[in-house]
């Protein structure tokens, strides 16, 4: 079962809401700072733990074994999350998911896969584990997705070449990709990069 943690909107009748998945090793405190970070008076969020604890922090998956099995259990546990929060109230196309390192290949092996439209599915610094898998998986509803997808030019923990060469292969069947490099590593590169995020979701 997945640990999470509610921040409410400023504007407390919002149903608009994001999912924040952190990267291996880290926590939803990790993300702590995003919402005051990106300035969205009508954004509620749900902080999420990984359900596997990994030293000191937590993990999607066996990062060590590539695990598909470990990403289909976790995959399996978020479309429960985004139903849970359907029905309480959360509309899914008023919802967005958001994922860094680990937590955006969660994002997109989830969003590319539910059966619902979403606001929209944001990746950074993230990697899918199998791209042709994917596109064989995708739900026909993918196609409506509108996705976000950054990364970094000097990130020495996922390359970028690697990275854009599944970005490439996801667009290659008409999906609805957004994709911007930062001259950063593997991390989020600030306003620059949030600045994104936000127009993004504005849109």
């Amino acid at each position: 079962m997945l640990i999470t943690d509610f921040v409410p909107a400023l504007h407390r009748e919002s149903k608009r809401l994001m999912i924040v998945l952190h990267g291996l090793g880290d926590s939803m405190d990790g993300f702590r700072f995003l919402p005051n970070a990106l300035r969205l008076a009508d954004m509620n969020y749900l902080l999420v733990n990984a359900p596997d604890e990994y030293y000191g922090g937590f993990s999607w998956y066996d990062f060590a074994r590539e695990s598909r099995a470990g990403v289909e259990r976790s995959r399996l546990e978020l479309d429960a999350l985004l139903d849970g929060q359907r029905n309480a109230g959360f509309p899914t196309e008023a919802t967005f998911l958001f994922g860094f390192s680990q937590g955006c290949l969660m994002t997109l092996e989830t969003g590319l896969r539910y059966p619902h439209r979403l606001a929209g599915l944001i990746g950074i610094s993230g990697y899918v584990l199998d791209a042709p898998i994917l596109v064989k998986e995708l739900n026909p509803m993918a196609q409506n997705q509108r996705i976000l997808w950054t990364h970094g030019t000097h990130d020495p923990i996922i390359p970028v070449l690697k990275v854009k060469a599944q970005f490439q292969h996801l667009e290659s069947v008409g999906l609805d990709f957004e994709w911007k490099e930062f001259n950063k590593v593997h991390t989020i590169a600030g306003e620059e990069e949030l600045s994104v995020v936000r127009t993004f979701i504005q849109k």
